[in-house]
This record gives structure tokens, C-alpha cells and sequence, in this order.
């Protein structure tokens, strides 16, 4: 089995505190290639570093929009800067989350999605979508600035089959978690079996959302992405060696990352 961890957050403590370890389990998992993701400057500047320590290791850079609030126009500049290295293959993480309040102003945070949404359209970059309670809000940007955007994946994907659907037909894709392995995500799943599989990505989230069964063991990592993929084989009925060789090709082709 092959596969991708399409959105890892590898500067994150703990992880960034030992990462040739947490490379090494995930290499000896099936998990080669990875994307860590950006959520600050502070952040943008350490995945694009981190990328350049590993062959196989790309980044994508946003900010979150937990820091709208705090956005200038020094923050755009400094974005799309970062956006330019060599290893960045997406802009991202961005979008719109309500659930937190952390940066509760609509128009803070849709002035920085629309800046991300500019930043990557310039470049010709794939899009990183955040929604947590926000999935009008966030279709709306996306069809107001989006339009040019070559592909838009929803990260971390909370919503509803009826919602997977507008999102599949909008031609966006779709990204899972551990989540759809916890015991309360009974709509979480209906939504993963609902998405045809040529558009699905997975990913960790880590140090987030580790699956079932770590999910009150162990901080995520990489090398759990196992768990996801057999268990979202045992939703789709199908073999998860077959299911991970489809979703790692749909991955590479979304990133434009190079064939091993």
C-alpha cells in the first residue's frame, strides 16, 4: 500500500521535536510522501524549510483563519513570497471557521480567504479550503473569486452528504480524516460513501484527529493514515490496497507531484 498524507501539520509540536522518527514510522507504514501545511507566517516559513530537508516532502502556506483579524498587507506579501519556493505545491490552509470564535468578524476572515483566493490564482496553485460551520459562506467566496482556480480541495471535510454533493459538483474535492473512524461520525460517513472515490484525498490532520483505534492513545502522526484508508475500504466495500492506489493517484495529480 501506497499513500499520501495530503495535509500534516509536521512543524507542530510534538512532532517537529523528533521528525526523522515520525518520517522513518511513517515510510514503514506505507506513507512516503507528505504536504505540511502552513497556518502562520511563523509556520509558512518552517514547512517551506522543512520541505527542503526531505525528497518527498512538499509544503502548502496560508494563514488560518483563526488569525484574520490580524491580517495586513504586509501578511499578503509575505504569502504569496512564500508561495513561490520550490516545494510549495498548494495555498492553504484558508477559508472561513465559526466554530471557534477566534477571529469572529465575517469580513476579517473573507478578506484574508479572497487574498489566498488571489494569491493562488496568480500563481496557478491548488487551493487548501478550512470550513468548520461556514459551508454558505464559503461556497459563496469560492464562486464569487474562485472561478480560475485550478483545483480547490475542502480539508478536513465536516459536512453532510447533501453537502459533499454541492461540493462535487462545483468539480472540488474532497478531503477525510481519523474522523470518519470516530464512534459519533455516523454522518461523517454517510458523506464519505457518497463521494465517488476518483475524489477523495485523506489525510491526517496530525497532531490532530487520530483515528480509531489511537484516537485517546496517541498524538497523530503520519504512519496512522492507515487506519482511514481500511476503514473507509470497509464504507466504499472495495480493497483498500485498490482504494489507496486511486486515491494516491488522484493526490498526486491535485499537487502536481512528481511519479515515484
Amino acid at each position: 500500500m501506497e499513500l499520501i498524507d495530503t495535509h500534516c501539520h509536521l512543524t507542530f509540536e510534538p512532532l517537529s521535536d523528533d521528525i526523522d522518527s515520525v518520517v522513518t514510522r511513517s515510510k514503514n507504514s506505507g506513507i512516503h510522501e507528505w504536504i505540511t501545511v502552513g497556518t502562520d507566517s511563523e509556520h509558512n516559513k518552517k514547512v517551506v524549510e522543512l520541505a527542503g530537508r526531505f525528497d518527498s516532502l512538499y509544503a502548502a502556506v496560508g494563514i488560518h483563519p483563526h488569525y484574520a483579524r490580524d491580517m495586513t498587507l504586509e501578511t499578503a506579501k509575505e504569502l504569496k513570497q512564500f508561495a513561490q519556493s520550490e516545494k510549495v505545491v498548494a495555498i492553504g490552509e484558508t477559508g472561513f471557521d465559526f466554530h471557534y470564535g477566534d477571529s469572529p468578524k465575517y469580513q476579517d476572515q473573507k478578506r484574508l480567504f479572497v487574498q489566498h483566493l488571489i494569491v493562488a490564482k496568480e500563481l496557478n496553485l491548488p487551493v487548501i479550503i478550512h470550513s468548520r460551520d461556514a459551508f454558505d459562506q464559503t461556497m459563496d467566496t469560492l464562486e464569487q473569486f474562485g472561478r480560475e482556480i485550478p483545483k480547490i480541495v475542502f480539508h478536513c471535510f465536516s459536512y453532510s452528504a447533501q453537502q459533499a454533493k454541492a461540493i462535487v459538483d462545483k468539480g472540488f474535492f474532497v478531503s477525510f480524516t481519523g474522523s470518519i473512524t470516530f464512534k459519533n461520525a455516523a454522518s461523517l460517513r454517510e458523506a464519505a460513501e457518497s463521494v465517488p472515490t476518483e475524489r477523495i484525498m485523506l489525510e491526517t490532520d496530525c497532531p490532530y484527529m487520530s483515528p480509531e483505534p489511537l484516537r485517546k492513545q496517541k498524538i497523530n502522526e503520519p504512519a496512522f493514515m492507515v487506519h482511514t484508508v481500511k476503514y473507509l475500504a470497509g464504507l466504499k466495500k472495495t480493497n483498500p490496497e485498490a482504494l489507496a492506489a486511486i486515491i494516491t493517484a488522484t493526490s498526486r495529480n491535485f499537487f502536481g507531484l512528481p511519479s515515484r
